[in-house]
């Protein structure tokens, strides 16, 4: 098992990492749309969307895969009213419309809209 860690997306807020490489398979944590380089969230589910998204495939590359070698991933919204706006970003990252689950919940970390974790093949 390898540990994936990058400063490209933002570091872990609790006892996890970004994510992980095993068994041929990398998986992401959750990521929330926090810049990692200012750590504040953009405001807006599409902004919000974007950021995640990016922040997911910052975890990717520095695994060495990309958004083509996804197979899975969780959503999270904190309003389902978002589910239009927030699909319309994601299909722009996730061109080959990996298996997803998406739920609403009732709140997210930092009070974020939205949150994505992946499952890619290596």
């Amino acid at each position: 098992m390898k540990v994936i860690d990058t400063k490209n997306a933002p570091g872990a807020i609790g006892p996890y990492s970004q994510g992980y490489a095993a068994n041929g398979l990398v998986i992401t944590s959750g990521q929330l749309p926090v810049d990692p380089a200012t750590g504040e969230m953009p405001e807006g589910i599409a902004a919000q969307a974007e950021q995640s998204c990016k922040n997911v495939g910052a975890i990717l590359h520095a695994a060495g895969v990309d958004f083509d070698k996804v197979i899975k991933t969780t959503c999270f919204l904190a309003d389902m009213g978002d589910f239009a706006a927030f699909n319309e970003v994601y299909a722009k990252f996730f061109t080959s419309k990996p298996a997803r689950s998406c739920v609403a919940v009732k709140t997210l970390p930092k009070n974020a809209l939205c949150e994505i974790e992946a499952i890619a093949v290596q």
